[in-house]
């Protein structure tokens, strides 16, 4: 057995990483010091840290990380991989769309499901880096089934072609994953017109979802196997504006929070999610919806800390260099998305939100079924 010691930290260390710090409050800017603080604290103050003067033998600092091996119900954990969930499930005759698939863990979800057989339709936004991620799975795995189509989910013209484009195909659609989205954006409107975040993250999802809807309905009577839908959405759900959605001031620039805005589109892929599973399970329809919470990707983390407003100087590289272990990696955080769309275990499960491979729970906020129901109407007149 290697020997290990614990680590004591300063206590002005420990009260600065305290997760009930009364330091950092709940605002959305300070929603990623909130999370780097609590998985900083229980690792360190909670963690055997090897002793810096004994060498930890056949192990590294990530293999004592025990906050990320704790395995759920599902029997995975938040440091599980998308290839890791999917080991041993077979896809084949399964057909996907994954939005936002020429990057992150848009990528890595398309390349798992052609990994484990799945015909792969990756919507992107630029359609020549679609098509360089196609080329890199067909490379890696050559009997992958992969195409890449254009995209543009802040355009309804666009979202309006390539289902077009898709449904004229005469293909099955057995898995639908609304992956895209943008961050913390500054106040622009759509080309339709709307608050670019609600537009890209929610809206386009929404009308690309009823566009494919009859598709999927038709394939699931045909194949007799249960459709999915997976929608992409966030913890930063939790930090929307005061009254969820904003549906009297959507468009307002002059109370325009950019944090505020991303928790709101946030919210609306929760909301969206739980209103179809209602919608769907009353039908009798056999295609389940679910939202995931991805997990704090360090490549998507970092690169928006400058707009926070301040340099955070050495301390920015200090949590860069944290967030590297603490943090997943894009196989992580593509894992939720993949165990949602393809494990048996989840067959049935509907209107339920994940996080780490396993159902956690939402905010009040999301699980409201009049807000869900209003926001429903409200996107179907947008979208008109």
């Amino acid at each position: 057995m290697p020997q290990i010691a614990y680590t004591r930290l300063p206590s002005p260390l420990i009260h600065a990483c305290n997760p009930l710090s009364r330091h950092f409050s709940t605002h959305p800017t300070h929603y990623f010091m909130n999370v780097i603080c609590s998985k900083f604290h229980r690792l360190f103050l909670c963690t055997p840290i090897p002793n810096s003067r004994k060498i930890v033998s056949g192990s590294d600092l990530s293999q004592q990380m025990w906050l990320f091996r704790r395995n759920g119900t599902s029997g995975f954990s938040s440091s599980s991989t998308a290839e890791e969930v999917t080991n041993g499930i077979d896809g084949s005759g399964l057909t996907a769309i994954v939005t936002g698939a020429s990057s992150g863990i848009g990528s890595e979800t398309a390349r798992v499901l052609a990994l484990r057989g799945v015909h792969v339709i990756m919507g992107a936004r630029n359609v020549s880096t679609g098509k360089q991620v196609k080329e890199a799975i067909v490379n890696e795995i050559p009997a992958a089934k992969v195409e890449a189509l254009e995209l543009d989910l802040s355009s309804m013209a666009s979202v309006i072609k390539f289902a077009s484009e898709f449904t004229s195909s005469g293909q099955p659609l057995n898995l639908l994953i609304n992956n895209a989205g943008i961050m913390a954006t500054p106040y622009t409107l759509s080309k339709d017109n709307i608050e670019l975040q609600f537009a890209t993250n929610h809206l386009g999802h929404f009308l690309l979802t009823n566009l494919l809807l009859d598709t999927m309905k038709r394939t699931v009577g045909e194949t007799k196997r249960e459709g999915r839908i997976v929608n992409v959405s966030s913890e930063a759900h939790r930090f929307s504006y005061r009254e969820g959605i904003r549906f009297e001031r959507l468009n307002d620039q002059e109370g325009y929070n950019r944090w505020l805005a991303y928790g709101q589109s946030k919210l609306a892929n929760l909301l969206h999610a739980n209103e179809l599973a209602r919608r769907l399970k009353e039908d009798g329809v056999e295609i389940s919806v679910n939202s995931v919470h991805p997990g704090v990707v360090t490549t998507n983390l970092f690169r928006h800390f400058g707009v926070w407003g301040g340099n955070l100087g050495l301390f920015e590289g200090f949590l860069g260099t944290l967030g590297k272990l603490l943090f997943k990696n894009v196989q992580q955080g593509a894992s939720t998305t993949c165990y949602l769309a393809l494990h048996p275990q989840i067959k049935g499960t509907t209107g339920a939100y994940f996080a780490d491979n396993n159902m956690a729970k939402a905010s009040g906020k999301a699980g409201d079924t009049d807000v869900a129901k209003k926001l429903w109407d409200f996107s179907m007149d947008l979208i008109k």
